[in-house]
């Protein structure tokens, strides 16, 4: 319950200051200036008054009740005075204090011992290591910020995991005149997360927009739960630091090298309905978008201008766009705009009214456009032609958007000379981009939510399986400590889980490698059976189309021979054989479990090269059938699978069915923590696939 961090009814400031440069003097000093109304009470030992308030020697002489209390002593002490809060029944805290796990082993126990007295007392806390936070709608200050201004209250709320990024924002919101609802610094989320802020914020009938910096998120699959309910009607912008990445851990399977950190932050971003952006002005430029403005209900974008040259960057911009497309106006409309407008001025799509055309013009030209049932939204372009226009042109496109029910963004290019136009929109809360790419960028982010928030709602689809016979399998290769399972184990493991495998035989001599080939029937497919070598091709073990019995015999004793030599250590246990499959095409899919979000469902073209040309596509289990097909057409090679040239489809449903049901095996059997289907060769429509070799990974020390 955040209640009482956002709406105390009385603050105390722990560690409160009477010098000016101390954080205590300044969280203290901005909580009156911010017009806060609740009680305020300083906590001092050795002042009697401090900027004409009372102090008070300790937490535990507080005279009332105190909702909220601000800790801004040195760490060491900060244990024993959460101890007196308790005592107190102060049911919120914030640590503005560092000097916690950021500082290393010591801070970290220590951080470890507030977080286990917190979760006894359910005392919530924000920090440590943090700015604060401000609540605009109840005038709390409740940061060490400089600077001596409130934000202007609005409905955008931001989030930072950094407090010096907090502190630049807010300065910045508060220089450009940007309405925040929330601003609040996580630090290091000691118990309060982006997770539980996410559910406050979903509930804050202040905040209609939710921007964040994250550097990491602990409870990934948590996050996404409620990150995809509240993007349904709370857009959520976020920008992710620390994208490139060491490598924490060495990976053995294919799936394993192509996913990373920032694939997994990718996939969770997309399917939870998070918007990534790429930078903080970019982040705040879209969230423009969001906050009195109609959603965009289609990708047809119409462009009313007074220059050429801003139209065509703009044009290209919607050409380029992965969205949006230009709108093709209906006749009517265009006969309407050739009997109104002067000769010379442009109809089409992009609409020029001509360099100097007077309000009226823009006015006619908007209400025109926007009237077309083939145009979603409207981009506005202004270059200043007299100092009188800019403003009448601001007025007639905020009057038009206010009734319109389609979006209605603006680029007023210029200086000095639009200056008075550009600060009415910005008043009115009408978008406004100084370049057109910008303002194209933002209704693409617009149309995305829209896509989004009227998704259709989905169940997921469990398969009947065989979840005994893998356990089974699981528990045999843990008791022995072998974490590594094979092409053979492992395709058993599909084939319990109803994904198609072929039939495969072991032989642990040539002779016996024969009468199982003769058995099968040519041609035959050996591969070298260790659990040893993970990759069987970079010790030649693997002979495809083997014909006949000398054949047979050649290449398992070359295979053996070669195995041995070029791995000493491996334990060498024959071959396997199975049937030679022809026709189809290869596919790889796989599993890799991610720390933070668990099973990353990967699909992609398979083979010996996939991790060079990394033409695969990730998302997080549980999957969605709309996930699996996406994946599938989300690759580059998706046009191969759809037939080229004549070439009949593949089996795209059978595709769909078994990445679903590596998801399902994933979410069943935690210990798996890799998983490669390579190949997995699909055949023409509605002749299914199969999986020619599979291998996985158990849960074992390497894996933290």
């Amino acid at each position: 319950m955040l209640k009482h961090l956002f709406q105390p009814a009385s603050v105390a400031v722990v560690g409160a200051s009477r010098h000016p440069k101390k954080l205590g003097h300044i969280i203290l000093r901005n909580l009156i200036r911010g017009g806060y109304q609740g009680r305020i009470y300083p906590v001092n030992p050795e002042a009697q008054r401090i900027l004409n308030l009372k102090c008070y020697p300790a937490i535990t002489a507080l005279p009332d009740k105190v909702d909220l209390a601000i800790f801004s002593i040195s760490a060491p002490l900060v244990l024993g005075a959460i101890q007196e809060a308790t005592r107190k029944d102060i049911p919120a805290g914030i640590i503005i204090t560092a000097g916690f796990k950021e500082t290393g082993p010591e801070g970290a126990r220590l951080e470890k011992d507030i977080r286990a007295l917190t979760r006894k007392h359910r005392l919530t806390l924000l920090g440590p290591n943090c700015i604060g936070l401000i609540n605009t709608a109840s005038h709390l200050n409740a940061t060490f910020s400089i600077t001596p201004k409130m934000p202007r209250p609005g409905n955008i709320a931001f989030f930072s995991q950094s407090g010096a990024l907090s502190m630049g924002v807010l300065d910045w919101a508060i220089k450009e005149q940007i309405g925040l609802s929330k601003l609040v610094s996580l630090g290091n989320k000691i118990d309060i997360d982006e997770v539980s802020l996410l559910e406050y914020l979903a509930r804050d009938n202040e905040t209609r927009v939710i921007l964040g910096y994250l550097e990491g998120i602990e409870r990934g699959a948590e996050f996404m739960k409620i990150a995809a309910r509240i993007s349904r009607h709370k857009p959520i912008l976020l920008v992710k630091g620390g994208t490139t990445e060491r490598g924490a851990r060495a990976v053995s399977s294919h799936t394993g090298s192509l996913a990373g950190r920032e694939v997994a932050y990718q996939a969770a971003f997309h399917q939870s309905g998070v918007i990534r952006v790429n930078s903080l002005p970019e982040l705040f430029d879209l969230a423009q978008a969001f906050i009195r403005t109609k959603s965009m209900q289609g990708l047809n974008l119409a462009i009313v201008t007074n220059s050429g040259g801003p139209a065509v960057l703009a044009t290209d911009s919607i050409e380029k766009s992965c969205y949006l497309k230009m709108a093709t106006f209906a006749s009517h409309t265009i006969e309407r705009l050739r009997a109104n407008f002067p000769r010379g001025a442009a109809i089409y799509n992009p609409i020029d009214v001509i360099a100097d055309a007077p309000e009226e013009r823009y006015r006619f030209a908007l209400k025109t456009v926007l009237s077309d049932k083939n145009v979603d939204g409207v981009l506005v372009i202004y270059t200043p032609a007299t100092r009188e226009l800019p403003a009448r042109i601001a007025r007639a496109c905020i009057d038009i958007a206010r009734h319109s029910a389609k979006p209605v963004f603006s680029t007023f290019l210029g200086g000095e000379l639009v200056q008075v136009g550009t600060r009415l929109l910005k008043e009115a809360d009408l978008p406004n981009y100084n370049s057109p790419d910008r303002a194209v960028a933002a209704f693409e982010v617009l149309y995305q939510h829209y896509q989004w928030s009227h998704r259709r709602r989905e169940a997921l689809r469990h398969f009947k399986v065989n979840k005994q016979a893998v356990a089974r399998i699981i528990q045999d290769a843990l008791v022995t400590q072998q974490l590594s399972i094979g092409n053979e184990a492992g395709l058993r493991i599909l084939a319990a889980y109803g994904i198609n495998t072929p039939q495969l035989r072991r032989a642990h001599n040539q002779t016996e490698a024969v009468a199982l080939a003769r058995k099968i029937g040519f041609p035959v497919v050996l591969k070298i059976n260790s659990p040893d070598i993970l990759h069987k091709t970079e010790v030649n073990g693997v002979r495809l189309d083997i014909r006949n019995q000398s054949e047979v015999v050649e290449a398992f004793n070359e295979m053996v021979m070669t195995a041995r030599a070029r791995m000493s250590q491996a334990e060498i246990k024959g071959v396997t054989i199975q049937p030679m499959v022809t026709g189809g095409k290869e596919v790889i899919i796989g599993m890799v479990r991610d720390l933070q979000f668990g099973p990353m469902i990967m699909f992609g073209l398979g083979g010996i090269y996939v991790e060079a040309l990394k033409d695969v596509a990730f998302r997080v289990a549980p999957l969605f059938p709309s996930d699996a097909e996406a994946m599938v057409r989300e690759i580059q090679g998706y046009r191969i699978l759809a037939g080229m040239r004549g070439e009949a489809p593949s089996d795209l449903d059978t595709l769909r069915d078994t990445i679903l049901k590596v998801a399902q095996l994933a979410l069943d059997f935690p210990e798996v923590m890799e998983l490669d289907i390579n190949p997995f060769r699909v055949f023409e429509k509605g002749r299914g696939g199969i999986a020619l070799d599979a291998r996985i990974s158990l849960k074992g020390e390497d894996w933290v």
